[in-house]
């Protein structure tokens, strides 16, 4: 029952079916399967959408497509994780967001939603997000982690930007940063001197985890 339930939310994904994704989200709730198994199906669907982009076998709208059928089963999903984080010890604070310039946000919104699931309290900011809004909400909000996506090349140098920009203002000590996207690797983190770079959500995760000293 449980893997038929979470093989239609994979599906109603690769289908870019949002009434599906959100029938099949309610009936996981229903049958009592852990909302974040749940959301792994509908990631691994976004997944193989990636793939598939990156080889030209989907295209940019099929996308879109696919994220708001994505949106519309984690609003099901989302409060059931957060119920079940509420029963544990204070969420440390997350900003995450799109660079500057860039408006792509389907694997900003898996590294948020999975940052969710594991506990952290996130704050998206969206896209086209500016070095000097990340620190004003990081501050406003003492997040502990900034982290910041860009899928462009056009746009992965405003990372740099920012971590040069938190350096200016004397506060780089005070903030881990995060890079990711589809254009970032792990030696142009190393070259901007973030503290780490996520190759897709899970490792964001499990990097968040580790940087917080967090089980």
């Amino acid at each position: 029952m449980a893997d038929t339930i979470l093989a239609k939310l994979k599906q109603s994904i690769l289908d870019f079916d949002e009434d599906a994704a959100l029938e099949a989200a309610e009936e996981s709730i229903e049958a009592g399967i852990d909302p974040v198994a749940a959301v792994g199906a509908l990631a691994e669907a976004l997944n193989e959408l990636g793939i598939a982009f990156e080889k030209m076998e989907v295209f940019l709208p099929e996308i879109m497509l696919a994220s708001d059928a994505f949106k519309n089963a984690l609003s099901v999903l989302e409060p059931e994780i957060k119920k079940k984080n509420a029963e544990g010890k204070k969420a440390i604070p997350i900003v995450i967001g799109t660079v500057q310039g860039d408006i792509h946000q389907v694997g900003k919104d898996m590294v948020a939603t999975f940052l969710a699931t594991a506990g952290f309290e996130v704050y998206d900011l969206g896209v086209d997000v500016a070095p000097s809004r990340f620190l004003e909400e990081a501050k406003r909000l003492d997040a502990k982690i900034i982290a910041a996506a860009a899928l462009m090349s056009t746009t992965r140098p405003v990372q740099k930007d920012l971590i040069d920009f938190l350096e200016a203002k004397g506060v780089r000590d005070k903030y881990i940063v995060l890079v990711g996207g589809g254009v970032v690797t792990q030696d142009w983190a190393e070259q901007i001197r973030a503290d780490g770079y996520g190759q897709d959500a899970i490792a964001a995760v499990e990097l968040a985890k580790k940087l917080l000293h967090v089980a």
